[in-house]
């Protein structure tokens, strides 16, 4: 199932990061913020368990997300904003790594780092800012699904109808939360309207003319 957020704060903050006179920095700010909405969109009806904490009246128990049973992937290098926004909400989950590079030619995806942690019987929330063809992300789930987790949620800042559509129809069990569906492809491949490169604008490494 594909979830779009439809909050107006949303659309203004996804507004910035198509803006290029956005700097590197207010760029991952951006992100960060956009997926703290996707984090409460995506984690609203979980089941709680007690945990007991020590407050200023001694020992207590409350309600809380089971975050021991929650990893928190990413698709380096440019969902490290959006890794880093999540895990400092739920600071107790374990976080993984995939280094996934597209191809310029065929547009495929290359796997070249893979350092998941244990995911068997846990929610694995994979963040990926774009979804473009939808190649990647399908990648990224089967590997994820090789490690037998309960549940796979994904969090995206912008995607396209076609990508969106190739990955729900591959894996019609996974919840997409995204905050902004963007037009279309362009015959290159890139979303439009897109935002860019959103690794090369987050880290500074874009080359301008």
């Amino acid at each position: 199932m594909i979830y779009e957020l439809s909050n107006p704060l949303t659309k203004t903050l996804v507004t910035h990061l198509r803006d290029y006179s956005s700097d590197a920095l207010r760029f991952r700010h951006t992100v960060e913020e956009i997926t703290k909405q996707l984090m409460y969109e995506a984690l609203k009806n979980s089941e709680l368990v007690q945990k007991s904490i020590t407050t200023w009246r001694g020992k207590e128990s409350f309600n809380v997300i089971d975050e021991d049973n929650i990893v928190v992937a990413t698709v380096l290098r440019a969902g490290m904003p959006m890794l880093d926004s999540a895990v400092d909400l739920l600071v107790g989950a374990s976080a993984g790594f995939l280094g996934m590079k597209r191809d310029e030619v065929t547009h495929k995806s290359v796997l070249y780092y893979d350092r998941l942690p244990d995911c068997k019987g846990k929610t694995v929330i994979l963040v990926d800012p774009m979804v473009a063809t939808g190649g990647s992300m399908v990648d990224a789930i089967e590997l994820i699904k090789q490690r037998e987790p309960s549940k796979i949620i994904t969090l995206n800042i912008i995607g396209s109808p076609q990508g969106l559509e190739v990955v729900s129809s591959t894996y019609a069990d996974i919840d997409i939360y995204i905050a902004q569906i963007d037009e279309k492809l362009n015959s290159d491949k890139f979303i439009i309207p897109g935002l860019g490169d959103a690794g090369d604008r987050s880290y500074n490494t874009l080359k301008r003319s």
